[in-house]
């Protein structure tokens, strides 16, 4: 699985992007951010409001309970907004 971090996640975070392995009992992107909350601070200070999280899967935006598989591209951004 690829994860990508955009914006001030991606600063939080400390990097653009990584590769994982998905672990066993990961069905759904809501599953994965509890994963990576669950590794460190740094996740869990990036990712623990879910609320002000936006998800794509292989570049279409997704809910929580979307599903993710190892082959996936997950990327990970705050709100867009306009101006």
């Amino acid at each position: 699985m690829q994860l990508v971090y955009f914006a001030w996640i991606r600063e939080r975070v400390g990097k653009s992007e990584e590769s994982m392995q998905l672990p066993g009992g990961i069905a759904t992107v809501s599953d994965l951010i509890d994963h990576l909350c669950s590794i460190n601070d740094i996740y869990k200070a990036a990712l623990g409001d879910k609320s002000v999280v936006r998800i794509a899967v292989n570049q279409t935006h997704v809910g929580l309970d979307h599903p993710v598989t190892d082959a996936d591209e997950v990327a990970f951004f705050p709100p867009v907004t306009g101006g």
